[in-house]
């Protein structure tokens, strides 16, 4: 490093500074709810590479501190002051946007005509055309069905908004007004980046930013070494699972590899399932990517609550992802729903991590990022009011001396919840319950973060509630250290009324006026045995309504008399024998369905999978799943637990079935 370490450390908190207030400025002149509450943006100051050296602790979403703007700045020729990139083109931006609607604009910053740096902001747009409203369905097949493609281009030319481009964009959307509003309010916030970057230059001079920029990352790097020095050196392999892709009902499994070495850790995704004919691919063009990071970053971050958030966290972070597979798409794979996969690949990450620092670690969150998104009518020419009701998510999961937080999940971003006056003046729905879920939260030694309840009822004709992200309907957050898993997800129409029915997960659910609808997100996994948990807390937990009696006796054992703990019958019922627990509980569905599709297994069918075009892999993988399990066919939501209570005969089955993939594949190299 060339500068001196205390000038060092200012010009980086006035970095972080600048772009904490491009923050603020873009959610005080944002038009929509994603912007004014509940926070679905960024920005930051990019170095000339493309990649971050600033970035906000405290406002916006918080994981994406590792994208990279190099392709699209690449991407865009002859650049001038006053000149703006627009995209939202997750494969032609090489995965700076990782989904249609996250619309992302790059200013170069002049001085004396030289680029010193760009700043750098995004908006998660309301709608950008596409099938359904919000533009993201689960069943997306392809990209373009997602909406309005915008490769690397100019937006604003010498500081004069491209009218072409502006005409074209806003015609090929549902909420035309509220999108310019938001890309304005983006504009601004550059706007706010580039004069405090000439204020800086001004003050300690040309080269010194320049410098600064390159020793700032360094200077992180060093302390990221440190955190991840805490690690044992080893290898650790984790894997876990989306429930389905909700169009075969074939679930999907997030493997990893994680090896540590003297403060480097290789992150390899061998082993994870091929990409599908959904929305759930992660476009990440096969290199380290926030996405698949993320988790490193609340571990380090955790260990050294004060390093910097830039490019240098990931310096001593490797990925491997192979290409084809869920983590590593090809075009023009569906991408809508990639944070259900990355909250996954997260929490495989985390379940590694944890075979590395067991008592660091916490047990699974809830696993959810559900924004419950509402489509109504408005009367006016077909158009839509489309808004976020709320971003629901689950509980957090407790670690070693903590419960999991309540209501809250910090799996891949700081999101806001929406104030529900807000709600229901933009929308006409009124909201009956928004409360934290009961018995949610895996029983523990500490307990798991409880989940949250969202009931709502629609008051017009022909709204639509489209449902994103579902997911933990089959898979439950796990349990660590003898802790039980979390709650599964539910969601119910007109809950304890005469025509209750229960949806499963939701793509876009057609709504009568007087319709109620009920979203209950899982809670997190528990840490250590519930046996262990003290009665005092567990009385908290039942008059603070997180748990109820039954559970206070059937997860604990302790023995309520009235509102009091009856002290003599709790220590009999937990001198009992209990069945023991290994490191991790992952609930009866997982159990059942690793009774047949074992990790051997699974990595030998992907294993040969490779070995086919990536057109093909999917095909192929539900062919064969489907012969060993054909009843999903009919009833994608059947119980595992039931439908693989005798293993036996399905184990025949797949063997046969992967051993014809086998000599397919030797016959064609033959020929």
């Amino acid at each position: 490093m060339q500068i001196d370490p205390m000038l060092l450390e200012i010009l980086s908190n006035k970095a972080i500074a600048t772009a904490e207030e491009m923050g603020y400025a873009l959610q005080r002149t944002g038009r929509t709810l994603y912007v004014k509450e509940t926070a679905d943006f960024g920005t930051a100051l990019v170095k000339p590479d493309g990649k971050f050296f600033a970035y906000p602790a405290v406002i916006g979403v918080s994981g994406f501190i590792d994208l990279d703007c190099g392709p699209s700045i690449r991407a865009v020729k002859d650049l001038a002051p006053g000149d703006v990139i627009v995209t939202n083109h997750p494969y032609a931006s090489e995965g700076l946007a990782t989904h249609t609607p996250d619309v992302h604009l790059i200013q170069p910053y002049f001085h004396e005509g030289k680029i010193i740096c760009y700043g750098w902001s995004f908006i998660h747009i309301t709608d950008v055309g596409g099938a359904v409203p919000s533009s993201i369905s689960p069943r997306s097949r392809e990209v373009y069905q997602e909406g309005f493609l915008i490769p690397p281009m100019k937006l604003v030319r010498a500081g004069e908004m491209n009218p072409d481009f502006l005409t074209l964009f806003l015609a090929n959307c549902r909420t035309p007004d509220t999108n310019l509003g938001d890309i304005r309010a983006m504009l601004a916030a550059l706007e706010v980046g580039r004069r405090r970057v000439m204020e800086m230059i001004a003050q300690h001079g040309l080269q010194t930013i320049v410098t600064a920029q390159h020793d700032i990352i360094e200077y992180t790097a060093l302390r990221a070494r440190a955190a991840l020095r805490r690690l044992a050196d080893g290898r650790y392999e984790f894997w876990d699972y989306l429930d389905d892709d909700l169009v075969t009902g074939i679930p999907l499994r997030i493997r990893l590899a994680l090896t540590v070495k003297d403060g480097e850790a290789w992150i390899d995704y061998t082993g994870t399932d091929p990409q599908v004919m959904a929305a759930y691919n992660i476009p990440t063009g096969g290199r380290r990517h926030p996405w698949l990071t993320l988790k490193m970053v609340h571990f380090i971050s955790t260990l050294d609550p004060t390093i910097p958030l830039n490019e240098g966290i990931f310096s001593p972070v490797h990925v491997h992802a192979p290409s084809g597979t869920i983590v590593n798409p090809t075009f023009p794979a569906a991408t809508g729903v990639r944070h259900a996969a990355a909250i996954r690949v997260n929490e495989t990450l985390a379940g590694a991590l944890s075979k590395a620092a067991p008592d660091l670690l916490p047990a699974c969150n809830g696993g959810v990022t559900i924004p419950v998104v509402l489509a109504e009518p408005t009367g006016a020419n077909g158009q839509r009011n489309v808004i976020v009701v709320e971003p629901m998510i689950g509980g957090m999961g407790a670690r070693k001396g903590h419960d999991g937080v309540d209501g809250r999940d910090s799996s891949i971003s700081n999101l806001a919840n929406n104030p529900l006056e807000t709600v229901e003046g933009d929308a006409a729905i009124e909201v009956i319950d928004y409360a934290i879920r009961p018995d949610s939260g895996g029983a523990g030694q500490w307990r798991g973060g409880a989940g949250l309840v969202l009931t709502f009822r629609v008051l017009i004709e022909g709204a639509q509630v489209l449902g994103r992200g579902m997911e933990r309907f089959r898979f439950q957050p796990y349990g660590a250290a003898g802790g039980r898993p979390g709650k599964s997800a539910r969601t119910v129409l007109n809950l304890g009324g005469n025509d209750e029915r229960e949806l499963g997960k939701v793509d876009l659910l057609e709504l009568k006026a007087g319709d109620v609808v009920t979203v209950m997100t899982p809670g997190g996994g528990g840490w250590g045995d519930p046996y262990r948990r003290d009665p005092a807390a567990v009385l908290s937990d039942l008059r603070r309504g997180f748990i109820t009696a039954e559970a206070a006796l059937r997860d604990y054992g302790v023995v309520m008399s009235g509102d009091a703990v009856d002290e003599r019958a709790t220590s009999a019922r937990r001198a009992d024998a209990r069945e023991a627990a290994g490191a991790f509980s992952f609930g009866l569905e997982r159990d059942a369905w690793e009774r047949v599709f074992d990790d051997a297994r699974m990595n030998a069918l992907i294993g040969a999978l490779a070995g086919l075009p990536v057109s093909a892999r999917q095909q192929e993988r539900r062919r064969i799943m489907l012969a060993v399990v054909p009843e999903l066919a009919a009833d994608p939501r059947a119980s595992l637990a039931t439908l693989l209570a005798d293993a036996a005969p399905r184990l025949s089955v797949f063997d046969r079935e992967l051993q014809r993939l086998a000599e397919r594949q030797v016959g064609r190299a033959a020929e």
